[in-house]
């Protein structure tokens, strides 16, 4: 750990902490646009100046806002962007995904600070670490060194043993085709609310699978399929304004949305053979650290189903969240965001998770 700097993960001007929030988020479109155009041309002094001068003013407004943790990290990646400018190194895509990345964490940690959740402080100072070694490093350890960070925010790295689930009965053997068939109909009618929503299903019920088989099929996927369906149907019983609301909700609408899980998981709960499927869709809102909602359940009581539910959904809201703000990379990020937010998942599911993604990435196009 670098004792050059004792970051301090604290809100000092609550107005101005929220101006660069807000600022930061300004910021994103403008520096993924240029990061976009350098892997185009990454010889291009232009592109190059005007990245700088972005994290230059990142680095200012930083200062200004008093958020002075943010400082270092922009210093230490301006002087990567140094490197470029003059043209000692030569702009690889690798740096646009660190750079990406490093600004993802950066607004993680500042939802954290803002939400009174404790920072990784040790992870945090291993990155800056890292970063301030390109400032110096040959061409072929910065690449090397970008990668591994890439790999480390993802989180593609190291295993963990998986939990342990108990077998419980095997699903009725009788033909519930006309249950799922039901339960798609209502997903893909949610579907329709929203253009963005549009292939959400497919692509949660494909990612739940994969990471169902990946941990060793420790919960049955005929009830996982069920709850993939079903697991926001309820939205469809709030009002519009409430769950297609674009920006931040108030308490009130907060305590609505905190009701959809339990009015489709009682529903499930009625229909005969469907009770596991009932509770990965009651619970997949909870939180290891005892957060979550509706019960404020801690990390023992909650169903592993709902815990498999919870990536995918988290990740599904992240991949919106970076499409909406035209970004790419937005799988690899995404997955950068859920790895960092581990007082949310736990680490034995986050590690089958992060296999199947980089499986995925590999067989995406570049």
């Amino acid at each position: 750990m670098s004792d050059e700097v004792q970051l301090q993960f604290v809100r000092e001007d609550a107005e101005g902490f929220q101006d660069f929030r807000d600022v930061l988020s300004d910021y994103a479109p403008q520096i993924e646009k240029l990061a976009s155009q350098l892997g185009q041309n990454p010889s291009s002094p232009e592109l190059v100046g005007d990245l700088f001068r972005l994290i230059h003013t990142i680095k200012g407004d930083a200062g200004l806002c008093r958020v002075m943790f943010v400082v270092p990290f922009a210093h230490a990646l301006e002087g990567l962007l140094a490197r470029l400018r003059s043209g000692e190194l030569l702009y690889q895509e690798v740096m646009g995904d660190v750079l990406m990345l490093v600004l993802d964490r950066i607004e993680l940690v500042m939802a954290q600070i803002a939400g009174a959740r404790p920072v990784d402080e040790v992870q945090m100072h291993t990155l800056l670490d890292a970063l301030r070694s390109l400032e110096s490093l040959p061409l072929p350890s910065v690449l090397a060194t970008c990668s591994r960070l890439v790999a480390a925010m993802v989180g593609v790295q190291g295993k963990s043993e998986a939990p342990a689930v108990a077998t419980g009965a095997k699903s009725v053997v009788q033909s519930r085709q006309q249950d799922m068939l039901l339960f798609r109909t209502l997903a893909l009618q949610l579907e329709q609310r929203m253009p963005e929503f549009l292939g959400r299903t497919e692509r949660n019920l494909k990612l739940a699978l994969e990471l169902n088989r990946q941990a060793g099929g420790w919960v049955d996927a005929e009830q996982l399929e069920a709850a993939v369906y079903m697991h926001d149907v309820g939205m469809m019983f709030l009002p519009e304004s409430v769950w297609l609301k674009l920006g931040q909700i108030n308490d009130n609408e907060r305590r609505l949305m905190a009701l959809h899980p339990a009015w489709v998981a009682g529903l499930l709960g009625r229909m005969p053979g469907w009770e596991e499927a009932a509770l990965m869709v009651l619970q997949h809102h909870e939180t290891p650290d005892g957060e979550g909602y509706p019960y404020g359940l801690a990390s023992g009581e909650i169903s592993q189903g709902a815990r498999i539910l919870a990536l995918v959904d988290a990740f599904e809201a992240v991949m919106l969240k970076h499409a909406h703000r035209g970004q790419r990379r937005s799988m690899l990020r995404a997955a950068a965001e859920l790895n960092a937010a581990d007082d949310q998942f736990e680490r034995a599911w986050l590690d089958p998770f992060n296999q199947v993604i980089r499986r995925m990435l590999e067989q995406s196009p570049a």
